[in-house]
């Protein structure tokens, strides 16, 4: 909602010879407040649209396409795309949710680091888990696979080079 200073206060500010001068002083000194609350909520309410713009253009992908195409993306890149700084943006993002065509997500969500593929880029370590979740799900009960059997699909398949322990702890989680 847009927050604004109720029209009465204004009114006994105009109101010069009739209102004592205590009374003026103390409407004047919590207009001065809340004017600069008030503008205050408009500057992180900007922030925090610039931060939202900004992880869209960066998981553009993500956010049409799935978990598969979500990308590795940290504080200081969304940072130096809006010309803040790094705490700024993990502020803003700090109990923030944003509803996607992918579903509800917090924005801490969009952060995350990157596993070195083959393929000399990085892939989302969230894709990695997704990946194990799914082999993990679809094996076979009386005959599981390792871990070191599926850090081997990982790296025949889709080229990502994780450690076995990463898969025994994704196996866990």
């Amino acid at each position: 909602p847009r927050l604004r200073v109720s029209p009465y206060y204004r009114e006994i500010l105009s109101k010069r010879g009739l209102v004592p001068r205590e009374a003026r002083d103390y409407v004047e000194e919590k207009m001065r407040s809340a004017l600069w609350f008030i503008r205050s909520i408009e500057q992180r309410k900007r922030t925090l649209l610039k931060v939202s713009e900004s992880l869209v253009k960066f998981q553009r992908d993500f956010l049409d396409y799935g978990i598969s195409h979500l990308r590795p993306l940290t504080l200081r890149e969304v940072a130096d795309d809006i010309a803040m700084h790094e705490s700024t943006v993990s502020r803003v993002t700090t109990s923030k949710y944003v509803q996607t065509p992918q579903g509800l997500f917090e924005l801490k969500y969009f952060f995350h680091r990157g596993v070195p593929s083959t393929a000399g880029d990085t892939v989302s370590s969230l894709n990695v888990k997704d990946l194990v979740r799914r082999y993990l799900t679809g094996e076979d009960s009386h005959k599981p696979l390792s871990d070191q059997k599926i850090v081997g699909i990982l790296a025949r398949v889709h080229g990502v080079e994780i450690a076995r322990r990463t898969v025994a702890k994704y196996r866990g989680q």
